[in-house]
């Protein structure tokens, strides 16, 4: 009883030293510090003129980029992406209304982010593999309350269309 008493003392003393330690900050890129800017609201129409309103969102102690956008009815065309480091490298993950959840890195760039284009590499629930997904996202940050996004949509192994939304800051 003495011996676990002594052990327990020694961890407890131990968590209590470390307690007021913060974890590090994750390297991070000036292109991923460029998307964590756009934190707010946003409108934008499609090219039949239909709404859509995205929201990004800091979560996970400012590790990721949550983005959710709304078009069509409420909660059938909700989709979310995330975007997040992985190493020195900038991903994302597309929860598409499609049902599968195709991955993006960034295209190396400047430490002036004026565009940040990704592009795919892998995804899940995508049976068989050249079954229409997203492949390719490209912003355009034209300044503090515009941007845009050209969203690439690829079907059989060739792109078949990109939707590009036009987007002005509403918060």
């Amino acid at each position: 009883m003495k011996v676990l008493s002594i052990l327990l003392s020694l961890v407890l003393t131990g968590a209590m030293l470390f307690a007021d330690e913060k974890p590090k900050a994750p390297k991070t890129l000036p292109a991923f510090e460029k998307l964590k800017t756009l934190a707010g609201e946003w409108q934008a129409k499609t090219r039949d003129g239909q709404t859509v309103k995205t929201s990004y969102k800091l979560v996970s102690n400012g590790s990721a980029l949550m983005e959710t956008l709304e078009m069509g009815k409420k909660g059938e065309g909700t989709m979310v992406t995330v975007y997040h480091m992985d190493g020195e490298q900038l991903m994302m993950t597309h929860y598409c209304s499609a049902n599968n959840q195709p991955r993006m890195k960034a295209q190396p760039v400047s430490d002036e982010v004026n565009s940040l284009a990704f592009s795919y590499l892998d995804a899940t629930n995508l049976a068989p593999p050249d079954s229409g997904h997203m492949h390719r996202l490209v912003f355009t940050f034209q300044d503090k309350k515009h941007m845009s996004q050209d969203w690439t949509w690829r079907e059989y192994g060739k792109d078949a269309y990109t939707e590009t939304f036009q987007y002005e800051r509403k918060k």
